[in-house]
């Protein structure tokens, strides 16, 4: 049995490659048409003229999908391991919370493009990678909280490690934007796609599209940690029957024990 196919390890796993083949297919499929600049363009300008937009949001949408579906399901797992532990489930429900919050501003994202709607396009940023940063610390809390009874330590370390590396990658961003579009190297810098190595301000914008990368990969990363802990969960829906039809109709006691006899699950 190969390892993606224990368990729900395929979900993680799927998240990653699936967001990383987004980033990838929408920036050469910008480069190829000359819409941005090869080195380093923002990943938001790759995803902003036909026909890259259309692929693009619609894989973004599927990735904020395969994200809700991770974070659920770490969060029956946390909350199977440790039942009488208020503390954790507290932090537990919180970390959900945050994880939902963040995918639906990678909906944001996907369906409202910098170029045309900034404002909102940056409220779906916020949402993801602010969010999502807090609830990276979460789940690296829980982390620590849950080691080494349930895990080794190491896994704590390496998510504390991927943590600070996505909030060292904000830092970056956030001061690099603010002083590229503090109006010091001129207006409607928001809609700008081409940038000369000679240009002010270049160096800025280097920076801050490197940082945005490196944001991105490194929220990415922290989903990897989950595929060990995802082998060992397994998925099963119970079905019960109330009845041996679907119509609305007065039944008697017997065919309701009868009912009861066929009810079983898959």
């Amino acid at each position: 049995m190969w390892w993606f196919q224990q368990g729900l390890s395929f979900l993680p796993a799927a998240l990653v490659v699936w967001s990383v083949a987004t980033f990838v297919f929408s920036y050469i499929t910008a480069i190829v048409l000359h819409h941005v600049d090869p080195l380093v363009p923002y990943i938001s300008d790759t995803g902003t003229i036909p026909p890259e937009r259309c692929l693009f949001g619609i894989m973004l949408n599927i990735s904020a999908f395969l994200g809700m579906a991770t974070m659920y399901v770490r969060y029956k797992q946390v909350y199977a391991l440790n039942p009488e532990k208020p503390k954790i489930i507290k932090l537990n429900k919180i970390a959900l919370t945050l994880g939902l919050m963040s995918c639906f501003g990678l909906c944001i994202i996907a369906n409202f493009q910098k170029c045309i709607l900034y404002y909102v396009h940056v409220v779906g940023a916020c949402l993801t990678f602010g969010v999502g940063a807090i609830y990276l610390l979460v789940q690296t809390v829980l982390s620590y909280l849950m080691q080494p009874e349930l895990h080794s330590k190491d896994i704590f370390w390496i998510r504390l490690t991927m943590f600070l590396w996505c909030c060292s990658s904000i830092v970056s961003m956030f001061v690099s934007s603010v002083v590229l579009y503090s109006g010091l190297y001129g207006m409607n810098l928001v809609q700008k796609l081409h940038w000369d190595p000679q240009e002010k301000g270049y160096t800025a914008h280097i920076i801050s599209t490197i940082s945005e990368w490196s944001l991105a990969f490194s929220f990415l990363s922290f989903f990897l940690t989950y595929i060990r802990d995802f082998q060992k969960i397994s998925l099963r829906a119970v079905v019960s029957l109330h009845g041996r039809t679907l119509y609305n109709t007065p039944q008697s006691r017997g065919s309701e024990e009868q009912a009861l006899l066929i009810a079983g699950s898959i």
